[in-house]
């Protein structure tokens, strides 16, 4: 199986990247996960609704050309379906029976994810009604995907 997670910016903090990099080790022994990074566009400050939209359409032209055709899309979105961890795991473990292989997460940037993004999503996902910084997002998102593999396999960890 593979599990991308695509998103806009960089993480600047090391302490991120540590525990972001912790975790992609971890997740070596299940599946093939990688974080693809795509530029973010500066956002003026008082930016118009045009501006903020046309912000959002420039970043979801390099989401979306790092998503293949076959792949099974989950963006992160407030409004998106919550899971418990147990449920998590087996909402993935069932994508992988029904024969996806392929799964990619999408984080957006500071304004959200474009509607052509959201139009390529197969599933809005939400980890919580609370607006979290992105980058912590993705290693809250590394986590959560390393837990499911260990509930999949029967190990323990996730309680």
């Amino acid at each position: 199986m593979k599990v991308t997670v695509v998103c806009v910016g960089k993480i600047k903090e090391k302490f991120y990247r540590d525990a972001i990099s912790e975790y992609e080790k971890r997740l070596s022994k299940y599946c093939k996960f990688e974080i693809v990074e795509v530029a973010d566009e500066k956002t003026p400050d008082k930016a118009s609704a045009t501006e903020e939209e046309q912000i959002k359409e420039k970043e979801a032209v390099r989401i979306l050309s790092k998503i293949k055709e076959d792949a099974y899309v989950c963006t992160l979105e407030i409004a998106g379906k919550s899971f418990s961890s147990v449920g998590f795991a087996n909402w993935m473990e069932q994508l992988t029976i029904g024969g996806k292989s392929n799964i990619v997460f999408v984080i957006g940037g500071s304004l959200g994810l474009h509607s052509s993004v959201l139009a390529r999503s197969n599933q809005a996902l939400s980890f919580s009604e609370m607006t979290f910084p992105h980058q912590l997002m993705r290693v809250i998102l590394s986590e959560q995907i390393y837990r499911v593999f260990r509930i999949i396999n029967n190990e323990p960890y996730h309680k």
